[in-house]
């Protein structure tokens, strides 16, 4: 029988959903927040994903729910799992998504190696942190924060007393040592309710104001040890937390060659774009396969190396669609990826996939071929 799955959100994680789903026979129905989002080929319903009732309605028509974000309350989740409703990542797996405090406390337990963290309350605990910490620190909401959003780094506690103004009472922020790291790597698993769990390669990010530009697959001069600590970091935290699905572990690669982790994603994930075109499983296939409880897929690449480049904000004049010709004429190799969202500064609307021999070869050519269209 058809497998129905549910994905709530409709933005561009759900979109990539959809070719895979056709592929593999699954019945993709999506909950989009308003019409005319980046996954409205499959959008059967629109409403707020914070509203019980109208997840409820969502969910009467599907064997599994899974997620396009982390956003969905905790209480809509719970109850829909008190409800008899498969979630695949569940609330006890999302918790750790949701909320930084929460993730820095059980990484601790489970021995997970990570920045210094503390749990701030006022600006003279931050100012201690910072003053035991070499005199600067970075600072993060617990919840909402991504690209950026919700992280500043500071050297003095008073920098932070907006946010602490807006705290409700018993809350705190996530503060962290400032971590001296010689590049970004990002870690993939995946893992089924039955227990199989498969890694990816470890790949390298580059980040430009916040927003990842760039991963590079494999990550380059990655030896033995780093690819096993990093594989390990990745499948003790999917057991550890008990996720299903993908999981997406961010890391810092520190001067002094520890491997450290930074924050975790729950759904596919920016860092694993290259493998639509550059693994034998791709991770939107990954992940329905994962949360469908069905057998995964290989994740080795198919290639030596694998270039992903953000299109960041789009064209200043003009449609994305404008651009296509040119860019296929350029560069056939190039695979493009657009997301059905208008240009804005900024804005993630599209990447683009190059696989080859020669890293700096495959890196020109899909940093060539975005550029088209900006």
């Amino acid at each position: 029988m058809t497998v129905r799955v549910g994905v709530i959100g409709g933005g561009q994680l759900a979109r990539m959903m959809i070719a895979p789903a056709v592929e593999l026979g699954i019945d993709l129905r999506v909950l989009a927040e308003a019409e005319g989002m980046s996954a409205q080929l499959a959008a059967t319903a629109v409403g707020d994903y914070r509203d019980l009732e109208t997840v409820r309605a969502f969910v009467k028509d599907v064997d599994v729910v899974t997620f396009d974000h982390e956003h969905v309350p905790q209480e809509v989740l719970r109850a829909l799992v008190a409800d008899g409703v498969q979630v695949h990542p569940g609330p006890d797996a999302l918790q750790f998504a949701q909320d930084k405090l929460v993730m820095r406390a059980r990484l601790t337990e489970l021995g997970v190696p990570q920045p210094d963290w503390a749990a701030v309350r006022g600006i003279d605990e931050l100012q201690r942190f910072i003053d035991d910490h070499g005199g600067g620190a970075v600072v993060k909401t617990p919840r909402g924060g991504y690209d950026g959003k919700g992280v500043r780094v500071v050297h003095a506690g008073v920098e932070a007393e907006d946010w602490f103004a807006g705290l409700d009472e018993g809350d705190a922020l996530l503060v962290e040592e400032l971590v001296s790291f010689t590049r970004e790597l990002a870690q993939q698993v995946a893992r089924r309710p039955s227990g199989e769990i498969v890694a990816y390669p470890v790949v390298e990010t580059v980040q430009r104001d916040g927003v990842c530009a760039e991963v590079i697959a494999p990550a380059p001069e990655a030896g033995a040890r780093l690819v096993e600590v990093a594989e390990q970091i990745g499948r003790t935290i999917a057991e550890g937390v008990g996720v299903t699905g993908m999981l997406a572990v961010e890391l810092f690669e520190t001067d002094d060659e520890r491997i450290l982790v930074n924050e975790l994603a729950m759904r596919p994930h920016n860092s694993g774009h290259w493998s639509q075109d550059g693994a034998v499983t791709g991770q939107f296939e990954q992940h329905l396969r994962a949360v469908a409880d069905l057998p995964l897929g290989r994740p080795e690449p198919r290639s030596p190396w694998t270039v992903m480049v953000n299109i960041l904000g789009g064209p200043a004049e003009g449609a994305l669609e404008d651009r296509f010709a040119q860019a296929m004429n350029e560069h056939p190799e190039a695979k493009i990826h657009t997301y059905g969202k208008a240009p804005r500064p900024g804005r993630k609307v599209g990447h683009v996939n190059v696989t080859g021999d020669d890293l700096d070869d495959v890196a020109y050519v899909a940093r060539a071929a975005a550029a088209h269209f900006l």
